[in-house]
């Protein structure tokens, strides 16, 4: 059975935000992760070398059941190019609101945003929302 290679991890999320360069990926990447916290009313998990996750669930793949595993309800990265996003677009919900979020860009399981003030936070609150209180039968 294949199961995901990324995984919880013991590493502070702290001192790895502290780390992100450049320091407007730093700032953008502190807000989400308070904005996340807030929204979600969980502590904030390192996901292998550098995902930011809250939560989990279990999944298993609709095109191979072989492979499932845990990840995280809803995440966030603080890439050098941008902040990639993931969970908040995958609930049949989320749809109506991804025309309101902002600029964006969309990768097959994320979102790509190039600045947290790209997008509206009242949107994106409500997102994290969604992907936070996903069911656990999905």
């Amino acid at each position: 059975m294949a199961e995901a290679k990324t995984r919880p991890t013991d590493e502070s999320v702290s001192q790895f935000l502290d780390a992100v360069s450049p320091a407007a990926r730093r700032d953008d990447g502190a807000a989400l992760a308070r904005l996340m916290t807030e929204v979600t009313g969980v502590d904030p998990v390192m996901w292998g070398p550098s995902m930011i996750g809250y939560g989990s669930y279990h999944y298993r793949s609709p095109s191979n059941p072989r492979t499932h595993g845990d990840w995280p309800r809803v995440a966030f990265s603080p890439r050098k190019s941008s902040l990639v996003l993931y969970g908040i677009k995958d609930r049949p919900e989320a749809q109506p609101l991804m025309a309101s979020l902002g600029s964006y860009t969309e990768g097959a399981g994320c979102v790509y945003v190039k600045r947290l003030t790209d997008v509206d936070e009242g949107v994106l609150r409500s997102l994290v929302e969604i992907a936070f209180n996903r069911p656990d039968d999905d």
